[in-house]
């Protein structure tokens, strides 16, 4: 995985971060203290979510579904483009990185629109769905294991609204989706997904080659 834009060398990566991305500091700061974890290449790339926040702010968005937080860059992204009766719901399943995602929300003022739910997100997200949730979200991410993606996004499907959108991380998976020759199970899972939403007539896409790749399912 990557949390930086593949195929651009650092000169136009640091271009880019300069005029294309209005970082604020409290997710510039998180960025840097998610850099010393071991895990730090789990956290989205900052053109990624400037992007994200570009897109909540298109969709008018106003209740979003986040599977998969890390240590709080996407979910702090797009809560700040929510307006302020604006809600994230945010799946993840550890108690220590989410806790450094609620010092992030709590610093950027958000905390008040982000509930965090631990535990299995297939779990969470078929908890919403019986509490008759389905179609009440706007917007959908999904950056989490890769084994469960294709659950992830047939239950984002029936819980984000006609015309809402769906956006999926790591698509393009350094790389490694393109090559015949690599076959572990959480390259083959991206793979399968890409080509399903590829055939998907239940949605218009778009994959755009931003950080490890973006997919972009609007719901017809």
């Amino acid at each position: 995985m990557s949390n930086r834009s593949i195929g651009l060398d650092e000169t136009v990566h640091a271009y880019l971060l300069e005029v294309g991305v209005r970082e604020p500091k409290v997710l510039r700061q998180l960025r840097e203290e998610t850099a010393e974890l071991p895990n730090a290449g789990m956290q989205i790339a900052p053109e990624e979510g400037a992007a994200l926040a570009m897109l909540v702010r298109l969709v008018g968005a106003r209740r979003i579904l986040e599977v998969g937080t890390f240590t709080g860059y996407s979910s702090t992204a797009m809560a700040l483009a929510l307006p302020a009766d604006g809600h994230i719901v945010c799946c993840d399943v550890s108690k220590e990185w989410t806790d450094m995602a609620a010092d992030a929300w709590a610093a950027a003022g958000v905390d008040d629109k982000v509930e965090l739910r631990l535990g299995p997100a297939l779990d969470t997200l078929d908890d919403l769905l019986a509490a008759d949730q389905a179609g009440t979200f706007d917007m959908a991410f999904i950056d989490a294991d890769k084994g469960n993606y294709e659950g992830y996004y047939e239950r984002a499907l029936r819980l984000v609204r006609r015309g809402g959108l769906i956006a999926i991380d790591n698509v393009l998976w350094s790389g490694r989706v393109a090559d015949p020759a690599v076959r572990d199970e959480s390259t083959e899972a991206i793979r399968d997904l890409n080509a399903m939403i590829a055939a998907d007539e239940r949605v218009d896409v778009a994959m755009l080659p931003v950080a490890d790749g973006l997919t972009l399912a609007r719901i017809r």
